[in-house]
């Protein structure tokens, strides 16, 4: 970065089992690991997905496992999936539970069951002792049911989760008011590639007025390349994108935003314990 030392980076959210890496995963790693990063969390979207990110988990020190059936996957639910769930999260390489949430852009599930199978995760992820990495996406633009219904669930099950770091809003994209509300209920923020496009002011706004305590930075790989990536394949060493954008937005340091974000990342899912 500008010919200085990398800073030290955390990328909180990259699908790293998908087939997009097939050829060329270790490179993906080699880069990440060069430009810095320090941990890798891959979240799962359906039993597999999450078996395979546990997998990556067991063979990459600082790559660690969140397990969980995306909203999207919710009709993959079964009678034995939350007791499947459930072995998973006990082993100590997984740190979370998700990707988990809801999503009314799809529409591949019905509402009432993504909310349903939302409720048992959350609910999972509190008798673990452990936090939530939580899918938003509402049904398009003006439309706030989807997030309203999550912040509302989120609300409901607040108390069984832990007191210090309940989970994270993935890929934020609400509005002030809506992050006011999750920060309320103790959630951190994930901000990825789009707070990065030159139209997205409004996104920015946003984080002008999180917390820098309270940020956290995803790729969502291979989704959401950042700029100036963005229609490509993206990859967790793209976060320092991220991070840019979002020391110009708060007006400080690249890696003051990169040094706090990891920071906050081991604080959240609590895996320098784990080392």
């Amino acid at each position: 970065m500008n010919g200085q030392a990398a800073p030290s980076l955390t990328d909180t959210h990259c699908h790293l089992y998908f087939n997009d890496y097939d050829e060329d995963r270790p490179a993906v790693l080699e880069r990440a690991w060069e430009a810095g990063l320090e941990h890798i969390l891959v979240p799962g979207i359906d039993l597999e997905t999450s078996r395979a990110a546990l997998m990556l988990a067991e063979a990459h020190p600082a790559v660690y496992a969140a397990v969980g059936v995306h909203p999207n996957s919710a009709l993959s639910w079964q009678a034995d999936t939350l007791e499947a769930l459930r072995q998973l999260a006990a082993h100590p390489r997984v740190v979370a539970i998700g990707e988990i949430g809801l999503d009314y852009y799809r529409q591949h599930a019905p509402h009432a069951l993504q909310r349903e199978v939302f409720r048992q995760q959350v609910r999972l992820a509190a008798q673990a002792g452990l936090p939530v990495v939580v899918h938003v996406r509402n049904a398009g633009p003006g439309e706030r049911a989807c997030l309203a219904d999550v912040l509302q669930i989120l609300q409901e099950l607040r108390p069984e989760l832990p007191d210090e770091g309940p989970g994270v809003i993935h890929s934020f994209s609400g509005n002030p008011q809506e992050a006011a509300r999750a920060l309320d209920l103790g959630f951190y923020l994930g901000f990825t590639g789009p707070v990065t496009f030159k139209k997205a002011e409004d996104l920015r706004q946003v984080v002008a007025g999180v917390p820098l305590e309270r940020i956290l930075i995803e790729t969502d790989g291979p989704f959401l390349a950042p700029h100036p990536h963005r229609g490509r394949r993206n990859e967790p060493a793209y976060v320092r994108y991220i991070a840019e954008t979002i020391g110009q937005v708060l007006g400080k340091p690249v890696g003051m935003i990169a040094d706090a974000t990891a920071q906050n990342a081991a604080r959240l899912f609590r895996w320098r314990k784990l080392v």
